[in-house]
């Protein structure tokens, strides 16, 4: 398994968290935001690598350098808190239905 998307998973746990925490009224429950957060640090993850980010530069380098590990962080984050946060405004939206 490669470093990288290790590294991203536990990222985007740690941002779905972090959305969660913040966006209050989107919260899924500290399970749920983890769940949801490993998802989006991955797929996160492997759109800037498809988009030729960091992600691109790090996999072909062997994501060993401290560039590659923190695009990994910041793209496993960003992703798990965005997907969160979709996630939840979506378990809302069907909520008041």
């Amino acid at each position: 398994m490669d470093m990288n998307l290790i590294i991203q998973l536990i990222a985007g746990a740690l941002g779905g968290n972090a959305a969660g925490a913040v966006l209050k009224n989107l919260n899924l429950g500290t399970l749920g935001n983890s769940i949801v957060g490993i998802l989006g640090g991955g797929l996160g993850g492997q759109i800037l690598s498809m988009l030729g980010g960091a992600g691109a530069a790090a996999a072909t380098t062997g994501g060993t350098d401290v560039g590659s590990i923190i695009a990994s962080l910041a793209s496993g984050g960003v992703g798990g808190g965005v997907l969160m946060a979709i996630i939840g405004a979506v378990k809302n939206a069907m909520a008041k239905s």
